[in-house]
């Protein structure tokens, strides 16, 4: 009886292991066949994880949490080891690898083919009560731009339906000029509360998308709060002006150093006279994540995911504008890695409110617009928020030198009793030029 035992133990035990084995490819072989089914149409949900099946437009994906991506087995396998050593991903978010590949599978073909035909790619952040300051942004975007864009929509759960349901309704000859994906927010889990109350909410997102857009070699990233007066072209142009040591361009935060906060209030480095204002950003992700940063923490220079924890637990009792403070103390110390791009293309009311002071949009008219401080939803700058409600208002085929710069104009008018309204001109002197671009471009 004792030897009988000693037999069937062993039995048993490889019987278990064979029957794990067999279920394992099983699961395996539905896997693949569900990710590469004929005929099964790109952006269909895999019905498993209770999905909507019906196919999804061309022009958005979304980047899934774990919970409810079966690519979670796939996360497993995939290095994250970039987030080291300072944190790892929250929990019930994939690993970047795996939320970029599940992204990836989910764009149609032509999408995977305008990723490399010249395209401008656009990152924004929303948070909070910022739907429709994004929409009026990505709108001037689509409505000025030649070239094709792609948009990176990073967002709170709550908001990705409603982003979806705005951009899927704008006409079929609008969503064929561009494509988007939809991210979550998504921190380090150490510290994660820290990073998203940093200075505003989710703000702080954009230190970390070189880390998560990792199949990106270069990204535009704007505030909610811009409108785009020119094509986004034509700011994507400045990287072919970068030399070989430039990663990032940004505009100074001020022209003028007897307004300016940062050398007048600064309680840490900042670059050059005045700082940089981080608003508007266009970074070469590729230089950046290879470069290694010189800093005032250790002789050693570190690597963009090693230098951000480190910098903030430095200097956190320090900064006031968040993020953007951490960008100035990092380009303190490597100002040969910044290109400077001139005021035009991020104008704010400190260009206006006392007085012009960006020559250069005196000359040539403003680019982009950044109504900070929230200027578009008060009467405080009444200028800027003519601009802004003419495009929020304006209606997609119509005419746009009468439906959206003869009323802008008289708006404008209305305006000149603020020093933003005696300079309300330049608003529209590159905007004008752009809208003629279109209308001829439509003509051919």
């Amino acid at each position: 009886m004792r030897c009988y035992h000693r037999a069937f133990l062993p039995c048993m035990v490889s019987t278990l292991l064979s029957l794990m084995y067999v279920f394992s490819q099983v699961a395996s072989t539905l896997e693949d066949r569900d990710l590469k089914a004929p005929g099964k149409p790109d952006g269909h949900e895999n019905p498993r994880i209770g999905g909507p099946t019906r196919p999804r437009p061309r022009a958005w994906t979304v980047a899934s949490p774990v919970r409810s991506c079966f690519y979670s087995v796939r996360c497993k396998k995939l290095p994250v080891s970039y987030w080291e050593p300072h944190w790892s991903l929250p929990a019930g978010v994939c690993g970047v690898n795996c939320l970029l590949e599940s992204s990836i599978r989910k764009r149609s073909g032509s999408e995977l083919e305008e990723r490399g035909s010249g395209s401008s790619h656009l990152a924004v952040v929303a948070c909070g009560p910022r739907l429709e300051e994004t929409l009026a942004m990505l709108k001037s975007a689509v409505l000025l731009s030649h070239k094709s864009l792609h948009f990176y929509v990073f967002a709170e759960d709550d908001l990705h339906e409603h982003f979806r349901n705005a951009l899927d309704s704008w006409p079929r000859t609008i969503q064929t000029k561009f494509n988007y994906t939809i991210y979550p927010i998504t921190f380090p889990a150490e510290n994660a509360k820290e990073w998203k109350k940093l200075f505003k909410p989710c703000a702080s997102q954009r230190l970390f998308l070189p880390l998560i857009l990792k199949e990106v070699d270069s990204l535009l990233y704007v505030d909610t709060d811009i409108i785009f007066l020119q094509p986004v072209e034509e700011i994507w142009a400045l990287l072919s002006q970068f030399n070989s040591s430039h990663i990032a361009a940004m505009a100074p935060e001020h022209e003028e150093p007897r307004i300016g906060w940062y050398n007048r209030f600064a309680r840490h480095p900042y670059y050059g006279k005045t700082g940089i204002n981080s608003g508007v950003m266009l970074m070469n992700m590729t230089r950046l994540r290879e470069k290694s940063f010189k800093n005032d923490m250790t002789p050693v220079a570190l690597k963009w995911e090693e230098i951000l924890m480190p910098l903030l637990q430095k200097y956190k009792l320090n900064i006031t504008w968040g993020d953007q403070d951490l960008l100035n103390i990092i380009f303190h110390h490597n100002p040969e890695s910044l290109y400077v791009f001139p005021c035009q293309w991020n104008y704010r009311p400190d260009h206006c409110i006392y007085g012009s002071n960006c020559q250069q949009a005196d000359q040539e008219g403003v680019f982009i617009l950044h109504g900070n401080r929230g200027v578009y939803h008060d009467d405080k700058q009444p200028a800027f928020r003519a601009v802004y409600e003419a495009i929020r208002q304006y209606t997609f085929g119509e005419n746009m030198e009468t439906s959206l710069l003869q009323p802008l104009e008289a708006s404008l008018r209305s305006t000149t009793h603020t020093y933003c309204g005696r300079s309300a001109h330049l608003f529209t002197k590159s905007l004008k030029r752009s809208v003629t671009s279109v209308r001829r471009e439509a003509e051919r």
